[in-house]
């Protein structure tokens, strides 16, 4: 979980994790300025403090070192935000189990009106449809909804993936799957209930302005790097 000021939300992300569905849950807190780290510990996580805030790519960088650390077969990341429906945890792992996918996400994207209607501001159904197309097309693939908060990963995903050269703002998501693809990893989703509110994380106009446009460059550098026209660190597999 990479977490920032998720006190208030917490609490019901982990009531509604399936009990034995996970064997441990990391949350790695990124500078927060509330209690997130007091009650994180209250409630039995393990805990990881960043000493300062390194950004929302930077949180995960930390989230799967230690999960592989650990030794785990199967990493699960949810924002603690309670945005995003805990409860199907144990049905992306399957799937992963099963080997029918290597990286499995949450799609907010049934249909437009559930989506509206479970808060998601029109701006940003419209930015989603049109960047997961435009992805999906530059990616060959046929993803629901390419910037879930929700993502699931066998192993083989994290110690291939060079995630630790990606950008540690927002845009970390949209490298990883281009760099899960370039791999060649199988990617699927599963769908998630829409949960828009008060308290649920979400970046502003501005920065999903920024978020957008370096996604578009991510798909530009995986084609350039597919016909090698170019090389980027990020599509360079990590240990090489």
């Amino acid at each position: 979980m990479p977490a920032y000021n998720a006190a208030t939300t917490l609490e019901r992300t982990l009531a509604d994790i399936p009990a034995g569905a996970v064997d441990e849950i990391i949350l790695v807190d990124d500078g927060s300025r509330d209690n997130t780290v007091e009650l994180a510990r209250r409630l039995g996580l393990t805990v990881i403090v960043h000493e300062r805030n390194r950004g929302y790519g930077g949180n995960q960088k930390t989230c799967y070192r230690q999960a592989l650390e650990k030794g785990a077969e199967y990493v699960v990341m949810l924002h603690p935000d309670y945005q995003y429906d805990s409860r199907v945890i144990g049905v992306a792992v399957e799937i992963l189990k099963l080997g029918i996918c290597d990286v499995v996400l949450g799609s907010r994207i049934r249909t437009r009106s559930e989506a509206l209607a479970g808060g998601m501001p029109g701006w940003k159904y419209i930015a989603n449809r049109c960047l997961t197309i435009t992805e999906n097309v530059a990616l060959g693939q046929n993803l629901g909804d390419f910037h879930s908060g929700f993502r699931a990963y066998r192993r083989e995903v994290l110690e291939t993936v060079p995630f630790e050269t990606n950008t540690e703002d927002f845009a970390f998501d949209s490298q990883f799957l281009a760099q899960a693809v370039y791999f060649g990893f199988k990617l699927g989703d599963v769908p998630v209930p829409v949960r828009y509110f008060d308290e649920a994380s979400s970046i502003n106009f501005k920065r999903c302005i920024k978020y957008g446009c370096t996604t578009l460059w991510v798909c530009v550098q995986y084609w350039l790097q597919k016909f090698r026209l170019a090389r980027f660190g990020i599509f360079q597999k990590s240990g090489t």
